[in-house]
């Protein structure tokens, strides 16, 4: 069994500061899962872990999808696990958006890839996008949990921020339940601290 946090932390990936989240919210702590994937020997190590988990489940998957950015290395070593095809929707206008060729068949099994899951917004776009193309959303993955979503295998709470419908399965290689605040209740905000954003959208 692969030690999810320390392999984040000997790479760097374990930030510590005041950090503002993809979701609008703040945390003294960052996952920066670029970190962990530039190193191809190592993405592979733990898309294998994942696999396993999703094949052992078991489920179905015939394409897996990825929002780009931060999902396209996670997501496309998961799909190379897998032995399935892999596809990314991003960001154009401010929309999700298929394209570059990518199609989807009616009734074809998707499983939806991230590096992390916070509150599964930006997995949901890319799901809705591929799903009213046709496509069934079979489940979501990532290699790490910030513990407001509950994955298979876990016994942590599902928040009321998490955006994954629970009918469907979420996999992940570890919980990392760190403090997230709002603006307003953010005691580093309160110390007169500014969040920075280390994530593909920021920076």
């Amino acid at each position: 069994m692969l030690d999810i946090e320390k392999i984040y932390k000997d790479s760097g990936a374990l930030l510590e500061g005041h950090f503002l989240l993809s979701s609008g919210k703040h945390s003294p702590n960052y996952l920066q899962s670029a970190k962990v994937l530039e190193n191809p020997k190592l993405a592979e190590k733990l898309a294998q872990e994942l696999a396993k988990q999703i094949k052992d489940y078991p489920l179905e998957v015939d394409t897996v999808c990825s929002p780009a950015i931060g999902g396209l290395l996670a997501g496309y070593e998961l799909a190379r696990a897998l032995g399935v095809r892999f596809i990314f929707t991003e960001r154009k206008d401010g929309e999700m958006t298929l394209r570059r060729g990518f199609e989807v068949s009616p009734g074809e099994k998707i499983l939806i890839c991230e590096d992390i899951i916070t509150t599964g917004g930006s997995a949901m776009e890319a799901a809705q996008e591929v799903e009213k193309r046709g496509a069934q959303i079979i489940g979501f993955a990532a290699l790490a949990n910030r513990g407001i979503c509950t994955r298979v295998g876990s016994n942590l709470d599902r928040k009321n921020e998490c955006k994954l419908p629970k009918n469907l399965p979420f996999f992940a290689l570890e919980d990392f339940n760190f403090p997230i605040y709002t603006e307003d209740e953010c005691p580093m905000c309160k110390e007169g601290s500014k969040p920075i954003k280390p994530g593909s959208r920021g920076n």
